[in-house]
């Protein structure tokens, strides 16, 4: 018992020259100002281990993320009709920013709303808040693992690493509570929690943050991908019809005008939840992402794109077609839900209802109608509007059907899925405008499912039309003004100034 471990001398604090605050009339200058402080500390913590790699560590790294703030004395209100953009109360509001280069279009856009609608300055300056090493890295950083090897002593102890007692979405659940004297916060998103989720979200879609779009589709099947695989690349040998690049798992670019990527790269296997992206200036265009079966993927994917603040999210996918009027290949289109995933309790409860967003509706009708040649009555002769249940338990069947069937028809559920209520319950949660249009690809109350030659035909006759739907109730939403499309229904009492 005489031997012991050693203990770490107690190192000096090493941080970078104290920042001045800098206040903005202009939001660019502002931006600018952000980008110079992150990329300044950042690099401060890299040559910092960097140059441990080749000698004794003589003291500890640290360094903060920006923050920008503003202030206000008036309760005055603005224009009553937007949803995002401005304070409602006197006080001081602060956030936490990270990769401003990245998010760079969007915080032009936030800080000059600030700025026009209060009529105040915008402060630049330095948080308290550490940024963790491994985020300083950021994404596609390399460490030599012979680098990492001569250092001897615990990361932890020079470095500050991810703190997850901080990193959660209280903010975004209307949880937080501000200390006395503390500011209010300006976005829904810290600084760490949105690094912790660009870090996840180059890991389960093998694609950097930098290539998502602000109109995202999920899907729970390959047979999707596929399709607009084929379409995307079609738009790339045209010349993009817009669009300006596509982008493939692995970063695999193709740019409009071409029929081939830009290198010969290949994944070796594909990653959890793949994402393809075809992209438009400041973001505008679509990604579409395979989410896969579940509602736990469903919940996964969408905290992490949240954090990108995209325009819109739909779902398309396969769901159980409920009610004997309707047909394999019908149209589902959600105007409710009912939530049994269970993944999202213990951030929003069961009782909160999910509305149905009037924009994100007429637009997926619309499209539906312009796709497929129905109008107006004879709609109804190929898609049902209705509740959505989402369970999570795929085998439901195998078990005693009575509770389920009667909470089904009370309900008066039309279709049941795995995925749609998860993803427009966080499209509630975290005020991304959502909407649903399944597909009916099987009725099991009424024993109606799919022969193995049948299943092949259906998937062959609707896939690519469902798709075409999606990405013209895209293209719709993507026309309209932001300021529209972000409903107010979205908002709570007491919401952050930043969309």
């Amino acid at each position: 018992m005489s031997a012991r471990i050693s203990s770490v001398p107690v190192l000096p604090i090493a941080m970078p020259e104290a920042f001045e605050p800098q206040t903005f009339d202009d939001p660019v200058q502002a931006v600018d100002a952000l980008t110079a402080l992150y990329e300044r500390n950042t690099n401060f913590l890299v040559d910092g281990f960097t140059a441990l790699g080749k000698g004794v560590a003589a003291s500890r790294f640290r360094a903060c993320y920006p923050q920008v703030s503003m202030e206000t004395s008036s309760f005055g209100h603005v224009d009553s009709r937007l949803s995002y953009g401005h304070v409602t109360a006197p006080g001081v509001y602060t956030t936490t920013v990270t990769r401003p280069k990245l998010f760079r279009h969007y915080l032009k856009e936030q800080l000059g709303l600030l700025i026009r609608n209060h009529g105040t300055g915008i402060t630049v300056s330095e948080s308290a808040t550490p940024i963790p090493l491994h985020f300083a890295f950021g994404e596609g950083a390399h460490v030599e693992a012979s680098l990492a090897e001569n250092i001897d002593v615990p990361l932890r102890d020079l470095f500050d690493t991810p703190d997850l007692s901080t990193t959660d979405d209280e903010i975004a659940n209307g949880a937080y509570e501000p200390g006395p004297g503390e500011p209010f916060p300006l976005a829904p998103f810290t600084a760490q929690r949105i690094d912790y989720s660009l870090a996840r979200l180059s890991h389960y879609t093998a694609t950097s943050a930098a290539h998502f779009q602000n109109f995202v589709l999920f899907t729970n099947y390959q047979f999707y991908i596929d399709e607009f695989c084929v379409w995307a690349r079609k738009q790339m040998s045209e010349g993009g019809n817009g669009y300006t690049a596509f982008v493939e798992p692995g970063n695999i670019v193709t740019q409009a005008g071409s029929d081939e990527p830009d290198s010969d790269l290949t994944l070796a296997r594909l990653p959890q939840m793949p994402a393809y992206h075809l992209k438009k200036k400041g973001h505008g265009g679509i990604t579409v992402v395979n989410i896969g079966v579940g509602p736990s993927n469903a919940k996964t994917i969408t905290d992490h794109i949240a954090v990108l603040r995209p325009h819109a999210w739909l779902m398309l996918g396969h769901c159980a077609g409920l009610r004997n009027s309707q047909a394999l290949g019908d149209y589902v289109l959600a105007h409710a839900y009912v939530r049994e995933d269970h993944v999202l309790d213990d951030d929003l409860p069961v009782w909160v209802p999910i509305p149905a967003l009037a924009e994100v509706q007429m637009a997926l009708q619309e499209a539906v109608a312009e796709t497929t040649g129905y109008e107006g009555y004879d709609l109804k002769r190929i898609m049902r509007t209705g509740t959505v249940a989402t369970i999570d338990n795929r085998n439901w069947e195998l078990r005693d059907q009575r509770g389920p069937v009667k909470r089904l028809s009370q309900s008066r559920a039309i279709a049941l899925d795995m995925e749609s209520a998860t993803i427009a319950a966080n499209g509630f949660r975290f005020r991304v405008p959502y909407g649903t249009l399944l597909c009916v690809s099987d009725k099991p109350l009424h024993g109606e499912l799919k022969l193995p030659g049948m299943a092949t035909a259906f998937y062959k006759n609707q896939v690519s039309q469902h798709l075409q739907i999606g990405i013209r109730a895209l293209e719709k939403l993507a026309a309209m003004p932001p300021e529209k499309l972000h409903s107010r229904k979205l908002r709570s009492f007491f919401e952050t100034a930043f969309q």
